[in-house]
């Protein structure tokens, strides 16, 4: 049983939506407390049972973010260039993930689509035709083995689909949208391949090599490795395909 922080209220409750109480939102949990208050024990963000997170000692300091240059070059007139404000770098931050491990550069997602791009293939190819998939369709799947092995559950919605291959083309978004209008499921797939901007990095990026990176928007903070096959200046930052994914 979890212990409880003492004095909790319904009002304490986080609002993060994570779903791990068995309800689909804060919300729904606090409209069951008024005759169950027994239900806060699910949540786990109010326990007092949590683990501490050692110090680090004497960090080293890393080098210093270098800033991809952008093209001084107008765009062509049949081009528009998406606005984008790139985050800002500290440049005194490690460059480390939230398991203490090196990485080179971060992958941004492109502004104009609702999240990173990533492209997968589900461990049984027919489904891409079985259920239907089109552009648009929100869908949920796990990447399973050693094409990332990642621990969450990702959702998203398609952006490309190839039924003869069965390669789907999607941006990873957070559960809300499954929860809010139903999804399709692909089970497990294989992560083959993310593609995004890089606007900061610790290092030179070359085409053929393999990096260590963190995409801005990993749920978990972890590092990922992988070749960097694609390289294009862009306005907005180095466009990188990257392939032969690995967590770690």
């Amino acid at each position: 049983m979890i212990a409880l922080k003492p004095h909790v209220r319904v009002d304490d409750l986080p609002g993060l939506n994570c779903g791990l109480c068995g309800f689909r939102s804060c919300e729904e949990m606090a409209a069951r407390l008024a005759t169950e208050p027994k239900l806060i024990e699910r949540c786990i963000h109010l326990s007092n049972n949590r683990i501490q997170v050692q110090p680090r000692v004497a960090p080293v300091k890393a080098p210093r973010a270098i800033p991809v240059q952008a093209p001084t070059a107008a765009a062509c007139g049949t081009c528009a260039v998406s606005p984008r404000v790139a985050r800002p770098i500290d440049p005194d931050k490690i460059w480390r993930d939230t398991l203490d491990r090196e990485f080179d550069f971060y992958l941004e997602h492109f502004p104009e689509e609702p999240g990173p791009r990533e492209i997968i293939l589900p461990h049984n190819p027919l489904l891409t035709r079985e259920l239907d998939i089109q552009r648009g369709d929100i869908l949920i799947g796990r990447p399973l083995g050693m094409s990332c092995g990642c621990p969450i559950t990702h959702c998203g919605v398609a952006m490309d689909v190839d039924a003869r291959t069965g390669v789907i083309t999607w941006c990873v978004t957070g559960p809300l949208n499954p929860r809010q209008n139903g999804f399709k499921d692909l089970g497990y797939y294989i992560a083959e391949g993310y593609e995004g901007l890089i606007t900061h990095a610790r290092c030179e990026i070359k085409i053929g090599m393999r990096y260590f990176f963190q995409p801005r928007l990993c749920m978990l903070q972890w590092r990922h490795s992988g070749l960097v096959n694609y390289l294009n200046r862009t306005a907005t930052g180095l466009q990188v395909r990257v392939e032969g994914l690995w967590i770690g």
